[in-house]
């Protein structure tokens, strides 16, 4: 018997809608273990160093310690984000047909329910660094933050073309069902021949990101299909089975680097743009996802797990965007005592920094619920908010953008 129906749960509606929308218990909860494992990455893997004058600058304990790459195959989870993403997009963009509104409102709703959040911390850092600077902060410090509050915003930009896409996914599922992303798949993989095979003296690098939406678009493609119920059991059985088998022969074979995520001092990387290796894992994540969508749905019934699923959904773009910010909102005021503080701001170039890392991941993470009690408010509709403030704040955000921007190019 199918459970599916028994999983859903009452919600209010989303923006321009009158009807109450029934969530999709597993699908929130794959989003939120999604959404969780960007913060607890950024928070494991990216050290910061204290240097002789106090400031901070950037660090990774797998530039020293290459035995932790395995950890971002396991907080690298943005196949299941995409995913995820594509289910509900597919899903909102059918209910608002129904209700008669045009794709072109429809996109409208839901790049404001991105971009607001976005352009909300980057206004609000534009003003924090000029106050930060008057404080004393070194101008360092200040750069090594921008990067740091921006770095986690293309994802806004991505997911915002992907979402644009939706009508031409749906129709691409419709007509291919779930080998609609094999296409997307087989440019990345023309892309890295081309950056890693036998011309790649020759290639440049802007030529290489032309897969860069092909890679992300990916996993979003597979929702679509899914939602769509082009891609079922036995696909997902097939997308499990094949993403390991090509993610062990990339690795063992291929020798593509082990991480996920860049690390500094490599050549190579599977994430600037996403090389095949994020291909595998995105196809293997997906699979096991939609085989175990009954059972997280089962587990997702009681109500202590459900709660915090709705309150990480119900703020899912707020810790997107200010995770950073809770764990600079620790190591900044930290780089003005005398001495270092062991995991925090000491350089992570030991195994047992690791050890000393993991008690501060609490602290950010309450750090990060008292933010988003006072910035949650950027995700909701700006209403009261004069034309003038919402000018003002672009016009903020757009220089702190350039600002961090600038210095990741310098």
């Amino acid at each position: 018997m199918d459970e599916r129906p028994r999983a859903l749960a009452p919600r209010p509606a989303l923006e321009g809608s009158r009807e109450p929308v029934r969530r999709d218990r597993a699908i929130d909860g794959l989003r939120a273990l999604a959404l969780l494992a960007v913060p607890t990455g950024h928070w494991l893997v990216g050290g910061l160093v204290r240097d002789t004058g106090g400031a901070l600058h950037n660090a990774s304990p797998l530039s020293a310690f290459a035995p932790l790459a395995p950890i971002t195959w396991v907080l690298q989870m943005l196949g299941i984000f995409f995913l995820v993403g594509g289910h509900a997009s597919v899903l909102s963009f059918r209910r608002a047909a129904e209700r008669g509104v045009s794709p072109g409102d429809w996109l409208r709703g839901r790049l404001a329910r991105l971009l607001r959040p976005a352009v909300g911390v980057t206004a609000v850092w534009a003003v924090l660094a000029a106050v930060l600077y008057a404080a004393g902060v070194p101008v360092t410090t200040l750069h090594m933050a921008a990067t740091l509050v921006v770095q986690p915003l293309w994802f806004v930009a991505v997911y915002a073309v992907v979402t644009a896409l939706t009508p031409y996914c749906v129709a691409a599922a419709r007509r291919l069902g779930g080998w609609a992303a094999a296409p997307l798949a087989a440019v990345v993989a023309v892309v890295d021949f081309l950056r890693y095979g036998p011309f790649a003296d020759s290639v440049p690098y802007w030529a290489t990101l032309v897969s860069l939406l092909p890679g992300w678009l990916f996993g979003y493609q597979l929702g679509v299909s899914w939602g769509e119920k082009r891609l079922g059991r036995r696909g997902a059985r097939l997308l499990l089975a094949g993403g390991v088998a090509l993610f062990a022969l990339l690795l063992l074979v291929f020798h593509y680097p082990a991480s996920l995520v860049g690390v500094p001092g490599q050549d190579r990387t599977n994430s600037h743009p996403p090389s095949m290796l994020v291909i595998a894992l995105a196809a293997a994540q997906s699979g096991a996802a939609i085989l175990l969508r009954d059972r997280i749905a089962a587990l997702l019934r009681r109500p202590a797990l459900w709660a915090p699923v709705t309150a990480v959904n119900q703020s899912a773009m707020t810790i997107l965007c200010w995770h950073q910010t809770a764990m600079l909102a620790i190591a900044v005021p930290a780089s003005f005592l005398p001495v270092p503080v062991a995991g925090l701001t000491t350089a992570p170039d030991f195994a047992a920094w690791m050890a000393t890392r993991l008690p501060w991941l609490p602290l950010f993470a309450v750090t990060l619920v008292l933010v988003a009690r006072v910035t949650r408010r950027l995700e909701l509709p700006w209403t009261g908010v004069s034309r003038g403030c919402r000018i003002g704040a672009g016009v903020l955000a757009v220089g702190f953008a350039a600002f961090a921007l600038r210095m990741v190019v310098v």
